[in-house]
């Protein structure tokens, strides 16, 4: 639902034990510091309403570790 909000597409998504791959569409209009902070801020407050238990494990509202990797898809999609 963020990603729609913003008119993001996403391309493919993989769940790990400790972190998230996501490969993004991104308009040009947006940075990916702007996007991953939305989509990173947006969520973990949606996930501790839905899931409220979570703010005593998670204290004070951090489900998120700061910062984020970021590689683009270039010359070889494939890879």
């Amino acid at each position: 639902k963020l990603c729609e909000y913003k008119g993001i597409e996403i391309i493919e998504g993989h769940l790990m034990p400790d972190h998230v791959h996501v490969l993004l569409a991104i308009p040009p209009k947006y940075s990916v510091a702007s996007v991953m902070g939305y989509l990173k801020g947006k969520s973990s407050l949606m996930i501790f309403d839905r899931h409220a238990s979570l703010k005593y494990k998670f204290g004070n509202r951090k489900f998120w570790a700061e910062g984020h990797c970021v590689s683009t898809v270039g010359l070889n999609e494939a890879t």
